[in-house]
């Protein structure tokens, strides 16, 4: 509502609160726009409101997340500008501690991406606040998958690019992703979170196969997050870990460990990436075994 951009219609729909969020939102009267929904998660409740909207421009706004004023109107601008169909700015996190205060963490600058698709693909991210789109890119898109209850943001952008939206980089952070403690609700539960984004990486792989584009460049990227998503399943599944370093391996049988340690690389020149990843492996788990080791003394 303090937006500079003055054509703006606000739409919240609200996915089965239990709070007095209802109360709230009709304290606003015909300031916004609002539907009250039966819980169907996140996705269900931006398809709704895309459905509801009449806008030529789309922001999304989770619901504990928030621009600041300048943000509709300069990145309105810059679509308008470049002709673009989508365009992402800066953003930083704001930490919410338990006795009441916050701070706001170092700006996180995503650059421009020279191939968006790519960048995706091989785990780069961007808070999904900080982007606006044009709405046909959304139409384009087919929407937000409703099954998934985990890597949303990351499915529908990645929907959106291979749906031939241009995208474009303006640098500036007018976009504030809140985090309270160290848990999102994507990251609650670690093994629904792995297995959203297995389901969005086995889904791209097979549309990239299907319409005879998946080159090397794109093999070599959905190899990095297999790997990224088989580190991430180490000390929850054993068995799961050794099931995304095989897709990864499978996509990009050249695949080498993307680890900054000289030592890995190092041993990866004499050994390989597999027995330099098992060794490493080990290493991770008698390290995780020591550290239990002495909290558990301390404690």
């Amino acid at each position: 509502m303090q937006q500079t951009y003055p054509n703006i219609e606000i739409i919240v729909i609200d996915d089965g609160s239990t709070d007095n969020t209802l109360e709230i939102l009709r304290s606003y009267k015909d300031k916004i726009i609002w539907q009250p929904l039966p819980h169907k998660g996140g996705n269900h409740a931006r398809n709704r409101g895309f459905d509801l909207s009449r806008g030529e421009y789309i922001q999304y706004l989770d619901a504990d997340d928030y621009i600041l004023p300048e943000k509709i109107e300069r990145q309105v601008e810059f679509l308008e500008e470049t002709g673009a169909d989508v365009v992402y700015g800066d953003w930083r996190h704001q930490r919410h501690f338990s006795n009441g205060s916050s701070s706001l963490e170092k700006i996180e600058i995503p650059e421009i991406q020279t191939d968006v698709l790519a960048s995706l693909l091989a785990n780069w991210w961007v808070a999904l606040a900080a982007l606006l789109y044009k709405r046909t890119a959304v139409e384009n898109s087919g929407g937000w998958d409703e099954t998934l209850t985990a890597a949303q943001d990351r499915d529908f952008f990645i929907s959106v690019v291979m749906n031939k939206a241009t995208v474009v980089y303006q640098p500036g952070c007018y976009s504030i992703y809140r985090r309270h403690g160290s848990v999102t609700v994507s990251t609650s539960s670690k093994t629904r979170w792995l297995k959203n984004h297995y389901i969005v990486l086995e889904k791209i792989e097979k549309q990239l196969l299907q319409s005879n584009k998946l080159s090397m460049k794109y093999r070599h990227a959905l190899a990095k997050s297999y790997f990224d998503l088989a580190r991430e399943a180490l000390f929850i599944d054993y068995s799961q870990y050794l099931i995304f370093l095989e897709e990864a391996l499978a996509l990009f049988p050249e695949f080498n460990g993307n680890s900054k340690r000289a030592v890995y690389k190092f041993v990866q020149k004499i050994l390989g990436f597999r027995q330099t990843e098992r060794i490493a492996c080990r290493v991770l788990f008698v390290k995780k075994f020591v550290t239990s080791g002495k909290c558990s003394m301390t404690s």
